[in-house]
């Protein structure tokens, strides 16, 4: 196979003639959809297959990616706000394929010698992220299930970069609303939370049922990718039990700390998401 070449986002392509499909890690099944694939085929990236694209042009049929691209962006806004307040060992938790803006670039623009594990169950994001980070030894992919705290938090290769007894960025950005009910998202986040140190912080967002489209969209990703709960703001509002909300608050993500001013009313994808930052108390 020839060279991969990049797009003008930064995303990994196939090279030239090839199909997505013909450079497919081993154990791939690319029948089978995946969260961080369809997620990366919404963005416009290049690292996915022919069933991701499917639900991404569903996705997509009556609404722009903009709402996927304002969660990219309040990625980047909560991580430097993170970084400038001190904290300088992040967990991004169901990171999802690398694309613009990633967690450590923008903690590692702030501070050079901040350390970053990724974390996801895909077998592609390991693929690519550990080729995108070869150079980087302040930076690591790990495969695990972000839904077994105690097993992610003791990974060696975690505890290599992350000393869990000082403050610990925890990012959970577009990722517990791929968790069903039943396996209890607000669990999840209290035993992380519990399992941190004083000083840390734990950033959400979370599809939020708020409008039409959104509950229209939840349909379209429960029945395409078997995931994409489109939750209440006041279930949301509850994963920051026991935590200290950063201004503003648990907000729709383009109103959460923006680098310009906002035009409202905000358009049906501004509405989609919502997020906000807690911090352990010292």
């Amino acid at each position: 196979m020839g060279e991969r070449e990049q797009d003008e986002w930064g995303f990994s392509a196939p090279p030239a003639g090839e199909s997505p499909e013909d450079w497919a890690p081993t154990g791939i099944d690319v029948t089978v959809p995946s969260v961080a694939r369809v997620y990366d085929a919404i963005l416009g990236g290049k690292n996915n297959f022919a069933v991701d694209r499917a639900i991404a042009d569903e996705a997509l049929k009556d609404l722009t990616n903009e709402g996927a691209w304002a969660n990219r962006h309040i990625l980047a806004r909560g991580v430097r706000y993170l970084a400038a307040e001190g904290i300088d060992q992040f967990v991004d938790l169901g990171s999802g394929l690398p694309t613009v803006q990633n967690t450590h670039e923008v903690a590692q623009a702030v501070n050079p010698d901040a350390s970053v594990v990724y974390v996801d169950n895909d077998p592609i994001v390991l693929a690519h992220g550990r080729a995108l980070l070869a150079e980087n030894h302040r930076t690591r992919v790990v495969t695990a299930d972000l839904r077994d705290p105690a097993d992610v938090l003791a990974r060696r290769e975690l505890r290599e970069l992350v000393d869990l007894r000082r403050p610990v960025g925890l990012l959970l950005v577009g990722v517990l609303h791929h968790l069903g009910d039943h396996e209890d998202p607000a669990g999840v986040v209290r035993a992380y939370r519990d399992a941190l140190p004083p000083g840390s912080h734990i950033f959400i967002t979370h599809f939020c049922d708020s409008t039409p489209e959104g509950r229209a969209l939840e349909k379209i990703f429960l029945t395409g990718l078997g995931s994409g709960r489109f939750r209440a703001l006041e279930e949301i509002e509850g994963y920051f039990e026991g935590l200290e909300l950063i201004e503003p608050g648990v907000v729709l993500l383009p109103l959460w700390r923006p680098d310009a001013p906002v035009t409202e009313p905000l358009t049906p994808e501004g509405h989609l998401s919502v997020g906000g930052i807690g911090r352990l108390p010292r």
